[in-house]
């Protein structure tokens, strides 16, 4: 059986193919990602081109927090009414705010504060349940790399981040060091850098 492949958030994979490839099997979306990415659907354009996104799909299953923050709902209401209309083949799952309140309590008894898990975390935390192998990709905190040079927060976007902001639900730093110290245990593979084919 080959390996499953997981996306955070909808990341766009065609036009970064050749760095990221384009197999799916597992997608998160956080219902932000409707007004961030896709302009809230206020015009056909929008919901065209989001339609476009997840026609990409092919069977994969989009994750949906739904119930994380407040007005996340609406959101998925108008992706479930596009899906529905569309005829798109892509399986939903709506996990329950009781998934993300026992992922955050099982990192709190291992000494791991955080306010709420990021996507990433929430992933790889479900991960472990499933999977014999974890290999992570693109978990990088910081606004440079090793070498001092600029990183952006994701691939795709110039999205900007207070990388140590208290005001973030988030402490992606703490994660990132989390996530280092199990990869040096061997619990899972970290890429940091460029990926070298085997």
């Amino acid at each position: 059986m080959t390996s499953p492949l997981l996306w955070c958030n909808l990341a766009p994979v065609v036009e970064f193919a050749a760095d990221v490839g384009t197999k799916s099997d597992f997608i998160t979306m956080n219902p932000s990602v409707v007004q961030r990415a896709f302009g809230g659907f206020r015009n056909e354009s929008d919901r065209e081109k989001f339609v476009h996104r997840l026609s990409m799909l092919n069977d994969s299953v989009l994750w949906i927090p739904a119930f994380m923050v407040k007005g996340g709902e609406k959101h998925v209401e108008w992706v479930n009414a596009l899906i529905l209309k569309n005829k798109l083949k892509v399986r939903t799952a709506y996990p329950s705010l009781r998934l993300i309140h026992a992922v955050r309590g099982y990192w709190l008894t291992n000494k791991v504060h955080i306010k709420r898990p990021s996507t990433g975390l929430l992933m790889y935390t479900l991960a472990t349940r499933f999977c014999d192998e974890i290999h992570l990709y693109g978990f990088w905190p910081f606004p440079k790399d090793l070498h001092g040079k600029p990183v952006k927060y994701h691939y795709y976007d110039d999205l900007k981040y207070r990388y140590f902001s208290n005001a973030s639900p988030h402490r992606m730093p703490l994660e990132f060091k989390t996530l280092y110290v199990l990869h040096n245990r061997g619990a899972l593979k970290l890429t940091t850098g460029k990926c070298v084919q085997q």
